[in-house]
């Protein structure tokens, strides 16, 4: 393994994006798309596409397995030059994504890898340790790999999404975390939770708003707020992993909050442009 700025492990997967009018109510009936495609997804993989199309270098540690969805995630990662360490699973994920334009979302996952052996510990301990920031997505295999994250003393960064502030599975992830984003659509009191997690030893912690931008908790407690970018939205997804990348780039080349944030928003707004996980997918997957 190459050496690389940022490591992450987590989610690559084959999506079915479905664009409605609405999110469909909870009763039986009829309703007819606007438009559909097939597409490149998971949060680990559009953060690695948003920080190469950024020039950050990098590591994505995923796993695909050995059948059409799994050949077209590597075809996919492989075009946009993405360095993939590969994990071998009995099927790779694949989501059916049932989408608005404004962003609401509805993710029915039709396959999720389980948690890898220990075969490769040494070699993703190592690349880990040779990286100046490792991030941890939401899966069974990173939440695995917390303790030898944590053995590092890199900082790590987690994306706990739409974390409703009691799910147990996330507590591993947030304990470990120097850095924490997350979105606003389960919270209470997003700020609230932010200064949480300032209280309990990060460093920073940013919660996404939708078209409201974003705000954020510094190692202060100082509280900062960005706008999002206006844009014509073609798609929603990936935008939070490409502002998470934004910021993350930013940070790693010295610039304070308040920049690093007006960065994340700009790297959101070139994705939600696109109707892939990045621009970077467009000539490839059309």
């Amino acid at each position: 393994m190459s050496d690389a700025s940022v490591f992450i492990a987590g989610p690559a997967s084959w999506n079915q994006i479905v664009l409605l009018d609405r999110l469909p109510d909870p009763v039986p009936h009829m309703q007819f798309a606007e438009e559909s495609w097939e597409t490149l997804g998971g949060t680990s993989a559009g953060k690695a596409l948003s920080l190469r199309g950024l020039g950050r270098t990098l590591l994505l540690y995923a796993a695909a397995g050995d059948d059409d969805a799994g050949r077209q995630v590597r075809a996919a990662l492989e075009t946009a030059d993405v360095p993939v360490h590969w994990a071998r699973s009995a099927e790779t994920e694949r989501h059916l994504n049932l989408m608005t334009r404004r962003g609401a979302r509805v993710s029915l996952y039709l396959s999720s890898p389980a948690a890898q052996s220990d075969r490769d510990d040494a070699a993703l301990q190592a690349a880990m340790k040779a990286s100046e920031v490792i991030v941890l997505d939401l899966a069974a295999e990173p939440q695995r790999l917390l303790p030898l994250a944590t053995a590092t003393g890199r900082s790590i960064w987690v994306d706990v999404h739409d974390y409703d502030g009691t799910a147990e599975f996330h507590r591993p992830f947030l304990a470990a975390a120097d850095v924490v984003f997350c979105n606003a659509d389960r919270l209470d009191d997003p700020l609230a939770f932010l200064h949480g997690c300032i209280a309990a030893g990060a460093s920073l912690a940013v919660c996404t708003l939708g078209a409201e931008g974003a705000v954020a908790v510094d190692a202060h407690g100082v509280e900062h707020r960005v706008a999002a970018v206006p844009v014509e939205v073609v798609d929603a997804n990936g935008a939070g992993d490409a502002f998470f990348a934004g910021v993350l780039d930013a940070r790693l080349a010295g610039h304070p909050v308040p920049e690093s944030l007006a960065a994340g928003a700009w790297a959101a707004s070139a994705v939600l442009r696109s109707r892939h996980l990045h621009p970077l997918l467009d000539p490839h997957l059309g």
